[in-house]
């Protein structure tokens, strides 16, 4: 037995206390002291008893009984043991000792009581199987089972499981026992071992379109290599069956189809292996919107037809062929269209314009977009630093590559007045963004004219190309026309160089009188190995004799009605100059890490002959790329919309045998599947966190309050619980079956939402080894024990048992008893004669003192007083 206290700060009460007795001691009179000693003992000893009442004192007495309490797990993952635990228990029993309390509980997602808390002879009775069984709560039985144990004295738990929480978590709870008074001790239960497949993961889209290809995934784990048949519903119809192989471990199986239906599709993924140990895994459920037929966009040219809309199923979506000269020039009528595919079209033909309004399609109302490739595609199409450029997931120059070792290159600008406005703006911006394009041991001149020559930088190495640009950004509009002696001054300067390739590019929008013996000039250029290409702006230039000097001087000629198309000629004029886009060694495409389309390839790639080079930008993603390293395919989110590149050709001039393999039609419709828009503007957005817990949540964050109604497939109002999170934010536990549900959402300001919900089977069910590290944490944290042998469970606890006895009331009646000790004394008792012989000596005047002696002296012992 043992004297403790809750609360010692009362304690520090003595301090003032005590003082004052001190003080009030020490001033007091010699007479007073001696008649006052016990008293203030008395009152003392009071004092003290109070104090120490108030610090909530007890007797601890010691007791040598103990509780033991067995908690055993019998969810559905661990069932088939449950008569194991029960021999486990009947074997430990056997250690008892007549000091043990013996209780015995079971849980799964609840808690039960099998036998009561007894000191008395228990006897393991058959244990039924429990209600809910498809979870495992053992931080709820932990909790549940020490608050029935009596908190006074020592307890150990013993815990039978596998350690597998589907719900709660123990780790939270375990701070509670750090007073070492319960223990908990852990017995490992396994499951036994035995051949078992399940589907872990079933996926199809979230959304697609009516017709559309779509792929659905399914993921397979097997404990060991079997056989077995793979079965895929829709709307309870089968449409796939497959034989599989199943290797130990996970395994990735696909399928691709089509749907003609509208609204929510139900997808079942069956799996049906022989022998197989639990049968509630074979079986998964995913739900897909499916919208209406989507618009498609294939852009094409006069001289690049596009076969993509014959590759392209046509019960699938709607698809429209368009010229590039055609295409719209408001956002309005891209609006109209899901995707939108370029197939070898040249940026001179769309314009700056149009490719601005594309790409805000793109960005802000989630348009897919994708380039291919062709010898007017992407570099070679006059797209670098272009909008189209930038919406793309590759990059128009080709870093890291060999180049060709010399280019010369002169820009004739006509700067007359007729070019003054946008003309001179985007001709000048052109001029730049070929300076860009250049390297920095590129030749580079730039020759303005009116009528007469402006030589704005001579032939010579670029160098300071931020300078060049500056020089080019200055030039204005002003004065006549003369075409000729800016044209014969940059090929007098190409001839006098040694350059390998040597190129004019000439600009203007007006006429021109050309004197006798121009096209001499130019067939001496180029048998000095200068070719030269022309730009006529607007309506007034002479096309004539600008064709016709394209012509003799081995270059292109440009008919620009829209001067927004005058960068792009440029940068393809530039590109086809400085580098060797075209890769032309066959090769085969090795793939990234994009499933949907690594689907397609189960078989393998085909070989392919050319693509143009281009570079991924960082964070776009590598589908396919060459042997060299540069991406065949690549795609990336911009904004809303998802775009692609595919570097190769449609036609299969350049992929070769790819377009004569039996999935080439597959690929196209897989790549128009991947442009489609897939967000939605869901009102409320359900998130699966666990089991059937699911969070429902206001996407507007407008709602308050929200009210759910659960049904499943056969009209059934499903039971659930829910928990308030935030404003327009709730927690909602289903309780319901694998399989469909529908969600019925109403807002306090009477908005309504549904939405069909998968249920997974439950985590009990999946294959996974027993958690072992959670049962040694549970039991190190609280000085238990993993127990192997049933006896020790009964070992003696390291905590003595005690019962506590209150002991403030009888201080205070203790302290009650010396006060009234005290008042007697002072008021009836021990002091009352001594008290009246004072009094009476004090009036006592010697009679040989004067009356103002006497006075005085009864004055000054007054004071005394």
């Amino acid at each position: 037995m043992d004297i403790r206290i809750e609360q010692p700060l009362w304690l520090l009460l003595f301090i003032p206390i005590w003082l004052y007795i001190i003080f009030t001691w020490r001033s007091s009179n010699q007479r007073i002291k001696s008649r006052s000693t016990i008293l203030f003992v008395l009152r003392g000893i009071a004092v003290a008893l109070l104090i120490f009442a108030l610090t909530s004192p007890y007797l601890t007495l010691r007791v040598t009984e103990e509780q033991v309490l067995f908690v055993v797990d019998r969810s559905a993952s661990i069932e088939e043991v449950g008569t194991a635990a029960d021999s486990w228990i009947l074997e430990s029993l056997k250690g008892r000792k007549e000091n043990h309390s013996v209780g015995i509980y079971s849980f799964a997602e609840n808690f039960r009581t099998d036998v009561k808390l007894t000191n008395t002879d228990v006897v393991v009775p058959v244990i039924d199987r429990m209600e809910k069984n498809e979870g495992t709560d053992i931080a709820k039985a932990i909790d549940l089972s020490s608050a029935l144990a009596n908190r006074n004295l020592a307890t150990r738990i013993v815990l039978l499981s596998d350690g597998l929480e589907t719900a709660g978590s123990i780790e939270k709870i375990l701070p509670k026992f750090k007073d070492k008074r319960t223990v908990i001790d852990t017995v490992l239960l396994e499951r036994p071992a035995g051949s078992d497949a399940s589907i872990t993961s079933f996926e199809t889209p979230r959304t697609s379109y009516a017709g559309e290809q779509q792929l659905l995934r399914v993921e397979i784990d097997a404990s060991e290599r079997t056989t077995g048949t793979l079965l895929i519903y829709e709307n309870d119809q089968m449409i796939s069956e497959q034989e599989v192989k199943l290797e130990q471990g996970g395994n990735l199986f696909s399928v691709r189809g089509a749907s003609s239906n509208d609204g929510l599709l139900k997808y079942e993924a069956k799996l049906v292996v022989p022998d197989d140990k639990i049968l509630e895994n074979n079986r998964m459920v995913s739900i897909t919107m499916i919208e209406s037929s989507p618009r498609v966009l294939v852009v094409e040219t006069d001289r690049n037809p596009s076969i993509i809309p014959t590759l392209l199923d046509q019960d699938a979506m709607d698809i429209e062929t368009i010229n590039a000269k055609l295409l719209p020039e408001t956002l309005s009528g891209y609006m109209g269209y899901s995707a939108i595919i370029f197939d070898n079209v040249p940026g001179h033909i769309v314009g700056e314009n149009r490719m601005t309004i594309i790409e805000q399609a793109v960005k802000n109302f989630g348009t897919g977009f994708m380039m291919v490739g062709g010898e007017e595609s992407f570099g070679l199409g006059g797209y670098f630093k272009s909008p189209i450029e930038r919406l793309l997931p590759v990059e128009m120059e080709v870093k890291g590559k060999e180049q060709l070792p010399s280019l010369g290159l002169i820009i004739v600008l006509d700067r007359s007045g007729s070019m003054s406005g946008s003309k001179i703006v985007l001709a000048r911006e052109a001029a730049a963004r070929s300076v860009e394009l250049l390297r920095d041991d590129d030749t580079f001149g730039f020759i303005a004219f009116d009528d007469q020559i402006w030589n704005i930088i001579p032939l010579a190495p670029l160098g300071d190309r931020n300078e060049a640009i500056e020089k080019i950004l200055s030039v204005s509009a002003l004065g006549g026309t003369d075409i000729y002696p800016g044209m014969k001054q940059a090929y007098d300067d190409l001839t006098n160089s040694e350059l390998q390739r040597k190129h004019i590019i000439l600009l203007t929008d007006g006429q021109s009188e050309m004197p006798p013996g121009y096209e001499n000039v130019i067939a001496d250029g180029k048998g000095n190995n200068i070719t030269m290409s022309t730009v006529a702006i607007g309506s007034d230039a002479d096309r004539r004799l600008l064709e016709s000097l394209a012509e003799s001087g081995g270059g292109r000629f440009y008919d620009v009605i829209d001067e927004s198309t005058v960068p792009a000629i440029l940068s393809r004029e530039t590109s086809m100059m400085t580098r060797t886009y075209i890769e032309d060694d066959p090769f085969y495409m090795s793939l990234g890490g994009v499933a949907e389309w690594n689907a397609l390839f189960s078989e393998g790639v085909p070989e392919m002959n050319a693509y143009i080079a281009t570079t991924l930008k960082n964070t776009a993603t590598l589908v396919g790329e060459s042997t060299k390293e540069d991406p065949i395919l690549s795609e990336w989110m911009y904004g809303l919309g998802r775009t692609v590149a595919f570097t190769s050709d449609s036609t299969g001039k350049w992929t070769g045998d790819f377009a004569k393999w039996g999935g080439y039609g597959d690929f196209w419709n897989a790549a128009v599947g991947r442009l489609l828009p897939a967000y939605e503007d869901v009102p409320y957005i359900i998130t699966h966190e666990h089991g059937g817990t699911y969070t429902v949540m206001d996407s507007s964050r407008s709602a308050a309050f929200l009210d759910v109604a659960i049904i499943d497939e056969k009209g059934v109002e499903v039971p659930y619980t829910s928990e308030p999170l935030a404003p327009g934010k709730m927690r909602v536990t289903v309780d319901a079956n694998p399989g469909l549900v529908f969600f019925g959402i109403t807002d306090d300001k009477g908005g309504y939402f549904e939405a069909g919900i998968s249920v997974p089977y439950n985590e009990e069910y999946k294959r996974i080894p027993s958690n072992v590290k959670l049962l040694e944490k549970i039991a190190h944290s609280t000085d238990g024990l993993m127990l192997e042998d049933p006896i020790d469970a009964f070992r003696s606890h390291s905590y003595k048992s005690g019962e506590k006895k209150l002991i403030a009331q009888g201080l205070i009646l203790a302290a009650m008893i010396f006060f009234f000790i005290d008042i007697t004394l002072r008021r009836f008792g021990f002091f009352k004669g001594f008290g009246s012989k004072r009094i009476a000596e004090e009036r006592v005047i010697d009679s040989s003192t004067t009356a103002e002696e006497s006075f005085a002296e009864l004055l000054k012992n007054k004071r005394k007083r």
